[in-house]
């Protein structure tokens, strides 16, 4: 992966975070994957099986001049529903779960922080769940489910599920779009 600063998250479907971060500006490289379970080097169905404790989460390399860890976070929260217990939508499963893994404490407090501005705000009817836990092992997600999006985006889940997330993200972020996009 690229130089920058790394945010690892799991907020649902990898798919649907790769989907839109990949669209970020200031974003240097996105890497779908698991983290946060017991199970070394542990495979797709391994994960979704549910009795691992990874979560699918997407490993975001960015460049802090352009787009901070705050704006990462920004992101992170209106792309998916940090109130619901391991699920997004029909996704339901530990391997599901709403999380921030953070490296180093600046990182720690900005999400421990973001998070009770949020519930303040009163955003969602209920309480936010997202774990913030310290970042361990990285395993990269098989081959297949690089670029997912972009070479599936007819593939019903995500014409139905992913391509809303982009959307959302595009006409509430527009000014974090890449250029190129």
């Amino acid at each position: 992966m690229a130089a920058g600063e790394t945010a690892t998250l799991g907020g649902g479907c990898f798919w649907c975070l790769e989907a839109v971060y990949q669209q970020m500006e200031g974003v240097l490289a996105v890497e779908s994957g698991y983290m946060g379970g017991s199970l070394a080097n542990p495979t797709y169905q391994q994960v979704c099986s549910g009795s691992t404790g990874h979560v699918e989460v997407v490993q975001v390399k960015f460049d802090p001049a352009i787009s901070s860890f705050r704006d990462i976070l920004e992101v992170f929260f209106a792309i998916h529903d940090p109130t619901s217990l391991d699920r997004q939508g029909d996704d339901a499963g530990v391997q599901y779960r709403s999380v921030i893994f953070y490296r180093g404490d600046a990182h720690r407090q900005a999400a421990e922080q973001t998070i009770r501005e949020l519930d303040v705000e009163k955003i969602w009817p209920a309480p936010i769940v997202t774990e913030v836990r310290a970042a361990g092992t990285f395993y990269p997600a098989e081959n297949y489910h690089r670029d997912y999006f972009r070479n599936h985006s007819s593939q019903p889940y995500c014409a139905f599920v992913v391509a809303p997330k982009v959307r959302k993200f595009r006409e509430k972020f527009a000014a974090k779009l890449r250029k190129e996009v």
